[in-house]
């Protein structure tokens, strides 16, 4: 496979993604508002990971920076109920004298014995190209992981596709957990990709059991690829739309590489009110479907947006790194028809801004940077609820030293992926010396994904 990369050890155009460039510095005089949809998408870091461990940087196009900085955990104030608003900050490593504003987004909490009953309908790619280990293979032993941690009241449904779909899996309660898991284990492939077939009977399967009040899930486990049928993915996320208004909400789970369409399933889950997650290894099942069961299920947050307003005298400019295909008018942020993100119970949601301060401005001043807006409808009252948290001068520490450890994960996250996507703004930043700050935060935090963070900058950095 290694000798189908390109010389600057990039993968060919087999692998399908969207490059949506990256956004640049917006004078604070000519538009002080940035406003933007939350996503809790973590499928770009997911898919740079495997493109590293199997030798080779992940395509330009396909690194998303906000997926990157939202596949950690950080220490933010949990809400009793809803969301909660955090800022925090310090120097830029881009530009001198700039500083970085991180602005945070924390769940509420739900046991999962506090949920109400989930209908999951498995719509799973069975056409030949997920004819492998890492496709099918992968596929049938993630969902056996979430079918052994469901309870007996909730339901599952098993449509497969390839040239045509098929129900595999009628709704059958998960008290009957043996029949489902028998189903799963005798899944096969062959064929071609009809994916709107598939989505098609998902739905009308997930219609068939809707309860509002129940979780109502559809799954997709494909490599993303479509060749029969509607094939387009805009027209693809036409035929979800109503059904995810009514409150059937869709996750896309990736799996595979060679081939893999990103495209397709980002823009599904968004158009279908859920979220992407990219499935490499088991571990990663297990995270999704095990640790994170209740966040995956359990939709807290519809229509979340953020709103920040620079103050003029205080900010020059600023820049918001990633969420390029996420943002939102300024004039909408108030208006609730407009479609934004949706957060799952315990989701985080984190945005970094980097800011070019005016220049007789001092971080020792009592002056504020700005004003942070969160806006989001309940999915069960439909109230939409509105806080905001101000942005003081003093939330930023001169020296990065002086930060929080997780505010210092989220900007090397940030980082590496404003270099793997060659970023201008990351030229003058150091690999090697990236690839050191992380070794440092791995001695301090005993934790296994900064851990992962290290090992992947030490793989790319020997390709800079």
């Amino acid at each position: 496979a290694l000798a189908a990369r390109l010389a600057d050890g990039r993968p060919n155009a087999d692998n399908r993604f969207e490059d949506y460039g990256c956004r640049d510095f917006v004078p604070v005089i000519q538009d002080p508002l940035s406003t933007f949809a939350l996503d809790v998408d973590t499928g770009s870091y997911s898919i740079g990971r495997r493109f590293l461990n199997d030798g080779a940087l992940p395509p330009r196009e396909s690194v998303r920076p906000e997926e990157y900085i939202n596949a950690f955990d950080y220490d933010y104030d949990t809400p009793r109920s809803g969301l909660e608003l955090s800022v925090d900050g310090g120097p830029s490593p881009f530009v001198d004298g700039n500083v970085l504003v991180r602005v945070g987004v924390q769940g509420e909490i739900v046991d999962d014995a506090d949920r109400g009953p989930a209908s999951l309908t498995f719509v799973i790619d069975t056409s030949g190209s997920m004819d492998s280990p890492d496709r099918l293979g992968l596929v049938k032993e993630s969902l056996t992981l979430l079918v052994e941690e469901l309870n007996g009241d909730d339901q599952v449904a098993i449509v497969t596709y390839s040239d045509s779909s098929g129900i595999v899996l009628e709704p059958t309660p998960v008290s009957e957990r043996r029949r489902i898991l028998d189903a799963i284990a005798e899944l096969g492939t062959g064929g071609s990709t009809n994916l709107e077939s598939g989505l098609r009977e998902g739905y009308d399967l997930a219609r068939e059991a809707f309860d509002p009040e129940g979780i109502i899930r559809v799954i997709i486990a494909s490599d993303g690829l479509a060749n029969a049928g509607i094939t387009d993915v805009d027209a693809l996320a036409a035929t979800i739309r109503e059904d995810a208004d009514a409150g059937i909400d869709l996750v896309t789970v990736g799996f595979g590489l060679d081939g893999f369409n990103d495209v397709t399933m980002e823009q599904l889950a968004d158009n279908g009110d859920g979220f992407f997650a990219y499935v490499d290894t088991l571990d990663e099942a297990e995270e999704l479907f095990v640790d994170d069961l209740t966040s995956t299920l359990l939709t807290i947050a519809k229509d979340a947006k953020i709103q920040v307003e620079f103050d003029p005298t205080v900010v020059e400019s600023y820049r918001l790194i990633g969420f390029e295909n996420l943002g939102v008018s300024d004039s909408d942020f108030t208006n609730d028809a407009v479609a934004a993100g949706e957060l799952g119970a315990g989701h985080q949601v984190t945005a970094i801004y980097e800011l070019d301060l005016v220049d007789d401005v001092s971080l020792d001043d009592r002056a504020e940077l700005g004003v942070a807006a969160l806006r989001w409808e309940d999915p069960d009252s439909g109230e939409v609820t509105e806080i905001d948290e101000d942005i003081d001068l003093r939330d930023i520490d001169e020296l990065f030293s002086e930060t929080a450890d997780d505010f210092q994960v989220a900007v090397v996250a940030a980082v590496f992926a404003e270099k793997l996507r060659d970023n201008p703004y990351a030229d003058d930043v150091d690999i090697d010396d990236l690839a050191e700050e992380v070794d440092r935060l791995a001695g301090v935090l005993d934790n296994d994904d900064v851990d992962e963070l290290a090992e992947l900058i030490a793989i790319a950095a020997g390709s800079f």
